[in-house]
């Protein structure tokens, strides 16, 4: 049986193809996609970059709770959760969120569900680096 998620925390530069692809399927008439970008303010303060930390197995494990939700909640295909770690430069992407249905508004809801989860569950960090300065956002959970 094939699996209905894929979740990842990578160093390497997310794939938003790989995503689509994963939930793609003849059977759903929408797929929903949510993708972070790295912006360069925030506060009205100018942002270098961002740098980004997981406590990555306790992550991963948050992660494919999400997941597991969402597809229990929802009535989902399939979803995929990809998150980068490490320092990413303005316009570059930490996080990729796609859902498929059979409908478009369950997969709009599942994909903000999926969101806002991963921001107030997962143990992955960010560090915004300013041209005075740095700070540590999201400290918790």
């Amino acid at each position: 049986m094939k699996q209905n998620y894929s979740i990842k925390i990578t160093a390497d530069k997310l794939n938003l193809q790989d995503c689509y692809n994963f939930v793609q399927d003849s059977s759903c008439g929408g797929i929903a996609l949510f993708v972070g970008t790295v912006r360069n303010k925030t506060q009205n303060k100018e942002v270098t970059l961002l740098d980004f930390s997981a406590y990555e197995e306790m992550a991963l494990k948050e992660i494919e709770k999400i997941a597991v939700a969402a597809l229990g909640r929802f009535d989902i295909f399939k979803i995929a959760i990809h998150h980068a770690k490490g320092m990413l430069n303005i316009g570059e992407i930490p996080v990729i969120i796609s859902v498929s249905s059979a409908h478009r508004n369950t997969s709009f809801e599942a994909c903000q569900f999926a969101i806002d989860t991963l921001k107030e569950t997962v143990p992955i960090w960010k560090k915004e680096h300013f041209s005075d300065g740095e700070v540590w956002v999201n400290s918790t959970p």
